[in-house]
């Protein structure tokens, strides 16, 4: 089977092969952009698990991915990433059609960054992980102590909907690097890219039973993540029900990493750059519209400068162009679904109920009657105890915040139950980093927004998650460290 745009039904990808659900039920894919459906996908169940579960075993257990030389591995993990380059197009109009995000974006930078990060793992694969240790003991003796990394075994892999290529490339590409196979379960929303990138990897060489993806809703979900078999889990979504899956798994103590939700603020101080500042905010909250876990959703401005910044914001914000990501003008895709669209709107309502002041959007687009869209949308006169502030909304709204000083700026962006990222915009270099040092953020912009890398480690403090994304911290969550001791004299000490 070949995944693409005109793919009408599509199938379960278990021990390198195409196959139909255990029950035969399916669901469909929305376009959100239209709110109608274009595609339908398996409904995998327990039973489905469970194939995918044996054929890991096999895999892992076999050791056909270990015994492919080191350098031919980093070049199966390396021709992965050609191919999405190659496919660059097709998968941008795929997950453009089951996300809604603007083609461009799609193009030119998730796509890319997923193939980045293929090589960046590639790059690993080589790299020796264990490390010989000094030893000693308080009675002579002669030992030679070292590491060992070894791979933890089946990887279960939740992905959520917002980044339907990227978020699965971040768990996939570590998870091959260190020799795990995984059980990918991508969002209902978008099973459709994930299919392709695991079409793409067969082609690229993953030897069958490495990878797996199982479209499903609840229940495949729910039995990846209390399967015993399965020692790893990595999710990314929201922070309730990470909270639910650290609970499950508890149950037989899986090694477990969450990138969950955040709240992220978006510090201007008055010597800023308020042009460049106004640009990166807009870029910062309304990327993907605004439906990103790192969204600069709270943007803090000095007292002096706040009305300034306001108008160069608002006025950039009402440029932006909302509509059907297929064309290339707009700015703003749809949200997701109707569920979103609602759960935004109603947002929008509390934030006028609860006295911030609206200062454009809020609305629907009046030509985009069909679909999910919402305008951008920017709230003035915020304080930190509305819910507008507190709660992750993840659509195109924004708060802004008046703060007077440092440690005020500090006690508002802290003021948090998450600490996934934040920025700070200074002309004082001094200054800038005593506030990263005071922000408690997984990630701190300074004078910049959004920009991620695969060297870079990704995650949050608080309730944002458990573990990091990215750079060799993301290889290390799919290996186990074990200590070697040999005496080299033969000897053994001796208590008794």
């Amino acid at each position: 089977m070949s995944i693409s745009v005109n793919t009408k039904e599509a199938q379960l990808f278990i021990g390198g092969k195409w196959v139909e659900s255990s029950s035969g039920h399916t669901f469909e894919v929305i376009n959100p952009a239209s709110g109608e459906a274009f595609a339908t996908v398996p409904d995998a169940n327990s039973e489905d698990v469970e194939r995918a579960v044996k054929s890991a075993q096999k895999a892992f257990e076999s050791r056909r991915w270990h015994s492919i030389p080191p350098l031919e591995r980093g070049r199966v993990l390396r021709k992965v990433a050609e191919l999405i380059r190659k496919h660059q197009q097709e998968l941008a109009q795929i997950m453009t059609r089951e996300n809604g995000m603007p083609i461009n974006m799609a193009t030119f930078v998730e796509i890319p960054m997923a193939a980045d990060c293929f090589d960046f793992f590639a790059s690993l694969v080589v790299q020796p992980q264990g490390e010989v240790v000094p030893f000693s003991l308080s009675a002579p003796s002669e030992h030679l102590a070292w590491t060992m990394r070894e791979p933890i075994g089946i990887a279960g892999l939740i992905t959520p909907w917002n980044f339907p290529l990227l978020m699965p490339a971040w768990k996939i590409a570590p998870a091959l690097a260190a020799g795990c196979p995984s059980i990918l379960k991508p969002a209902p929303e978008t099973p459709l890219t994930a299919l392709k990138l695991a079409e793409l990897c067969k082609e690229a060489g993953v030897p069958d039973g490495m990878l797996h993806i199982l479209t499903g809703k609840d229940e495949a979900g729910k039995t990846i993540v209390s399967h015993p078999d399965i020692p790893k889990i990595a999710f990314t979504g929201e922070t309730t029900t990470g909270k639910h899956i650290l609970q499950s798994a508890a149950e037989n103590i899986k090694r477990v990493t969450l990138e969950l939700g955040g709240k992220s603020p978006n510090i201007i101080f008055e010597d800023a750059d308020l042009d460049e500042a106004a640009r990166s905010a807009l870029f910062g909250i309304f990327y993907n519209s605004g439906q990103v876990c790192q969204a600069g959703s709270r943007i803090l401005v000095h007292e002096s400068v706040y009305d300034e910044f306001l108008e160069k914001l608002v006025a950039r914000a009402k440029k932006l162009t909302v509509g059907p990501g297929t064309e290339m003008k707009n700015n703003l895709g749809p949200v997701i679904s109707k569920e979103q669209y609602e759960k935004i709107l109603n947002y929008i309502e509390i934030g006028k109920c609860e006295g911030a002041t609206l200062l454009c959007g809020g609305n629907v687009p009046e030509e985009q009657k069909e679909g999910y869209f919402i305008e951008p949308t920017v709230f003035s006169d915020v304080s930190s105890s509305m819910r507008i502030a507190r709660e992750e909304i993840f659509g195109p709204v924004v708060g802004v915040i008046p703060f007077k000083d440092d440690d005020e700026a500090v006690q508002i962006a802290n003021d948090t139950i998450y600490g996934l990222a934040a920025a700070v915009w200074t002309r004082d270099i001094k200054r800038g980093l005593r506030m990263a040092q005071r922000v408690k953020s997984g990630t701190l912009w300074l004078n910049t927004y959004q920009v991620l890398s695969p060297t870079m480690p990704f995650g949050g403090y608080k309730q944002s998650g458990i573990g990091r994304e990215s750079g060799i911290q993301a290889l290390h969550n799919f290996l186990e460290t074990k200590s070697v001791i040999a005496d080299l004299n033969e000897r053994t000490i001796t208590l008794f």
